[in-house]
């Protein structure tokens, strides 16, 4: 993987998973002014929008990465840091279908379990990375 891509994965990372926290923040945890609004903080609808503009970035930088560096790591049998890259590999899909399904879904409670489900494996997935370039910083330095 270039330098270039890395960045545009960090890059990507930090957006899409920022502004993902933040959007958390504001419905799980956030007190509305309001006991019948169903928005919790004026800038909710904002950030939500701001999510579903870059998350799409995370999507491709992933998929920029894929063929040389997941796939191609794979392949080789290269055991340094894999358990944290499989991770990310097996929870991208996951991420990202209940990413799509918790916009799609019609009804009230399948939306919230597609919320629950994309925060649980989004949370999974930034935890991963975290771990993944924890390990790779380590193996630079020896």
């Amino acid at each position: 993987m270039s330098r270039l891509e890395a960045w545009c994965l960090h890059l990507a990372l930090a957006l899409a998973g920022g502004t993902g926290l933040v959007y958390a923040w504001m419905i799980y945890l956030a007190k509305p002014a309001d006991p019948y609004s169903l928005v919790h903080h004026p800038w909710q609808p904002h950030l939500q929008h701001l999510h579903l503009l870059v998350s799409p970035l995370l999507v491709f930088t992933a998929g920029l990465i894929w063929r040389r560096h997941v796939w191609a790591k794979w392949r080789l049998g290269q055991p340094p840091g894999r358990w944290s890259g499989l991770t990310l590999a097996l929870s991208l899909a996951p991420m990202v279908i209940s990413g799509y399904l918790v916009q799609t879904a019609l009804d009230d409670s399948w939306r919230k379990i597609w919320g629950v489900v994309h925060l649980a494996v989004s949370g999974l997935w930034v935890f991963g990375y975290l771990v993944h370039q924890v390990l790779a910083l380590q193996l630079r330095r020896r």
